[in-house]
């Protein structure tokens, strides 16, 4: 997101209406049980990893051949009171050959004044709030098993990661946060984070929230994404935008393809759409 911005005085003047007394805050740990640091048991921290990266790939896979519909609300505030929003809902199909089409349903006017939706926005709505970490992305992350916690009626293997190294002249993106591992399923249940690099120039300022994706297990096998909330402070150097988004993906639908998905000899027969 970049800044549009206020004038100095504007700023002091929100400051002093709207102190920040009411913090932003995109919480990690929501409804989640105690984190027990003490070492998995039957499989080592590295086999889950690799079990899990294995079955994200296969996740990866049978998304693309999902439809579904996918609502964006991105919202800028001041104090508590909405002063800007951009909303958009999209509905994310295929043709007969397969290709991926994205047929936008609403898009209401984006009041937005004090940021810019940005290429890199878009591009993690679609790619990298809704994160996957296959086997061909481990040499990338450095990751590290912090313990067990029970999320919501699951327990999971919970892990932090940030990138070995971030490249950004090439416009790459990574995710830095923590991952929950179903420890049944071994896919990722739960994602808290950021998407880095933020970028701090003199003419190009473009940043991104802190965020929380929870997923659900879809057709009774694949832990699909279907929510995601951000509210967080961005700190431009014109001053700092409360910004609160939340994504929403539903309607989970097979689409109609005879298709197999293997993977390591492994293979996932497709549901039957219902």
């Amino acid at each position: 997101m970049k800044y549009r911005g206020f004038t100095v005085g504007t700023w002091l003047f929100l400051f002093a209406v709207f102190p920040l007394c009411v913090a932003a805050q995109t919480n990690c740990d929501e409804g989640d049980g105690r984190l027990d640091t003490a070492q998995p048991t039957g499989l080592t921290s590295q086999e889950i990893i690799e079990k899990m990266a294995a079955k994200e790939a296969i996740f990866k896979e049978a998304r693309n051949h999902y439809t579904y519909t996918q609502e964006i609300t991105v919202q800028t505030l001041d104090g508590t009171t909405v002063d800007g929003e951009f909303k958009e809902t999209t509905d994310v199909l295929y043709d007969d050959q397969g290709k991926r089409i994205e047929n936008v349903t609403y898009a209401p006017m984006n009041t937005l004044t004090r940021i810019i939706m940005t290429k890199e926005d878009y591009d993690d709505f679609r790619n990298h709030l809704p994160f996957v970490l296959t086997t061909e992305d481990l040499p990338l992350y450095n990751i590290l098993y912090a313990g067990q916690q029970h999320v919501d009626e699951l327990d999971t293997y919970v892990f932090d990661m940030a990138p070995k190294r971030i490249d950004s002249s090439k416009g790459q993106r990574y995710f830095q946060g923590r991952i929950w591992v179903d420890t049944r399923d071994f896919q990722i249940v739960k994602t808290c984070g950021k998407n880095v690099p933020d970028i701090h120039k003199k003419d190009n300022e473009n940043l991104s929230p802190k965020f929380v994706t929870y997923r659900e297990q879809i057709d009774g096998e694949y832990w699909f994404p279907t929510y995601t909330r951000a509210d967080d402070f961005l700190h431009f150097k014109g001053g700092d935008v409360h910004v609160r988004e939340i994504l929403k993906y539903t309607r989970y639908k097979r689409f109609g393809v005879k298709t197999r998905i293997i993977f390591k000899g492994e293979t996932k027969d497709n549901p039957k759409p219902q």
